[in-house]
């Protein structure tokens, strides 16, 4: 039997989003990430915040329709950090820059804090809360997975107020079983 899977790449290089206000979501990009912008015409620009040349690119498209909420299409992308801490730091840093979260939640395998940009697009930020992509499998192959695939909703704040108590990070990984959820917030 021949081989008809595809080559898989190595990596995700970068994401596009199309916008009607080119500087606002610039703006908020750069912020977002800690992002520089590498290029900038009047409609188009490229951000990185990483080793790779660009992760983002924007382009002005005046006459863009807006696109309806909860729309078919890309639910949200997801950025990952090494530890909770770094996380929650974050997550503080973008307070102080008036972007403030839409939810925050334990999937079981990430803990997680979503965004919105400008334009609606919904963002993730997250944590692994698992030490190896083995543990994650396995938890996403039990029945507690099964039952709750959504997560238990966590507020950020006392995440931080438990770490800087000492509390251990891989403890308040372990997510607090809640029974059944089917659905995301609204808006998220």
């Amino acid at each position: 039997m021949a081989d008809t899977s595809v080559l898989r790449p190595t990596s995700l290089a970068h994401v596009v989003f199309r916008t009607r206000n080119l500087p606002k979501m610039l703006e908020f990009w750069g912020s977002f990430l800690g992002a520089e912008v590498v290029f900038k015409s009047d409609f188009i620009a490229f951000l990185k915040y990483d080793d790779e040349h660009h992760r983002i690119a924007i382009i002005q498209e005046q006459d863009a329709p807006v696109r309806p909420a909860n729309s078919v299409g890309l639910h949200h992308l997801a950025f990952s950090y090494p530890t909770m801490r770094r996380l929650l730091q974050a997550y503080q840093k973008r307070q102080t820059l008036d972007i403030e979260p839409t939810w925050c939640v334990n999937h079981g395998p990430t803990t997680s804090i979503y965004y919105s940009d400008p334009d609606g697009n919904s963002i993730e930020t997250q944590v692994d809360n698992f030490n190896t992509i083995d543990e994650a499998n396995d938890f996403m192959m039990s029945e507690k997975f099964r039952t709750n695939p959504i997560g238990t909703d966590v507020d950020p704040d006392d995440l931080l107020r438990q770490l800087d108590a000492g509390a251990d990070e891989a403890a308040l990984k372990m997510r607090v079983e809640i029974g059944a959820r089917t659905s995301v917030p609204q808006g998220v």
